[in-house]
């Protein structure tokens, strides 16, 4: 089910929006305008991925720059191993809204589910 999370002038161009959900979800509004969604926490160490470094479709996390692509979750660099959800996106009316991935979350060792 999408949920309205907010409206997108909220979020400019090349910046991120953190989610409080449970677990957070960090929402990119990339340079080309395209929304996406992921979970915010680095499947490596507990880090924000919303305070990371926006390049593309892929987010580098602020601590220890494992690479993330937004359209899939994938990893793209090391040191992480495991993927981060991917969330379906729609904006409507300015208005961003997220449908949460139903798959398990993947938290890195000792963050809280």
């Amino acid at each position: 089910m999408l949920q309205p999370v907010c409206p997108l002038s909220e979020i400019p161009p090349g910046e991120a929006y953190r989610w409080e959900t449970d677990p957070p979800v960090a929402i990119f509004h990339t340079e080309d305008g395209e929304v996406f969604a992921i979970d915010d926490t680095c499947t490596h160490q507990d880090a924000s991925l919303a305070d990371g470094w926006l390049e593309g479709c892929e987010v580098e996390c602020p601590l220890h720059a494992s690479r993330f692509d937004l359209r899939t979750g994938r990893v793209d660099a090391p040191p992480a191993k495991l993927p981060v959800r991917a969330h379906r996106v729609e904006v409507a009316d300015g208005v961003v809204h997220v449908e949460l991935s139903k798959e398990p979350p993947n938290l890195p060792p000792g963050a809280k589910p």
